[in-house]
């Protein structure tokens, strides 16, 4: 059977999700790279994959998907390896209850509010929004006190061994600790400091890391 297909630029934070629990299990997986800065997305080939032209999108020999949600739990329970979500009950619901903080709230600051402004608006000689910049902030920092909070005691962010949470957020956490605004942020959270030592010395941080700037 041929390896699974991903498709998606390696500087979107979801595509790196899949590409993490790919990497976790571990499972092959071919790359298929779509340029979002130059309008990819938007084209026929990618629309036929996700109407809402929307990255990552999945195929595996045939059966085609969208969501990262879905794809990652579908890796997760198809593909052979480690299990990526907790047995129990309880911390299940706190993997996803925190997986949802990533896609409601933390995304939309983190990413779209600050690490777009501050980091990829220079880059493409675009004015940066100071004031979008600190709208963000309020709740990115809310998010990182509760993502804090809700770990309790755990190496990880949902007890002692990696989650499809940790996948989740360690794409995000990539950019924001790049800002002036994501360093500050992080300075008073000491156990979600240590959590992001232990990310980032993965193996699978190291194989997926994109090509930014």
């Amino acid at each position: 059977m041929a390896a699974p297909i991903v498709y998606g630029p390696t500087i979107s934070t979801y595509v790196r999700t899949v590409r993490l629990t790919l990497e976790e299990k571990p499972t092959s997986y071919e790359l298929v790279d779509v340029p979002m800065m130059s309008g990819a997305h938007r084209e026929a080939p990618h629309l036929a994959r996700c109407p809402f032209a929307r990255v990552p999108t999945f195929n595996d020999n045939g059966f085609e998907l969208y969501e990262t949600s879905a794809i990652t739990r579908y890796i997760n329970q198809t593909m052979p390896g480690q299990d990526l979500q907790p047995i129990d009950a309880q911390p299940r619901a706190r993997m996803n209850q925190m997986i949802g903080i990533v896609d409601s709230y933390a995304y939309p600051n983190m990413i779209t509010k600050i690490v777009v402004q501050r980091l990829v608006h220079p880059m493409l000689g675009a004015p940066v929004d100071e004031t979008a910049i600190k709208d963000g902030i309020p709740t990115a920092e809310l998010c990182l006190k509760e993502f804090e909070r809700l770990m309790e005691n755990g190496k990880y962010l949902v007890g002692d061994r990696v989650t499809l949470a940790d996948l989740f957020l360690a794409p995000l956490m990539h950019y924001l600790v790049l800002t002036p605004e994501g360093d500050a942020l992080m300075k008073p959270r000491a156990k979600l400091r240590a959590w992001w030592d232990l990310m980032k010395a993965r193996n699978s941080m190291a194989s997926t890391e994109p090509k930014f700037g």
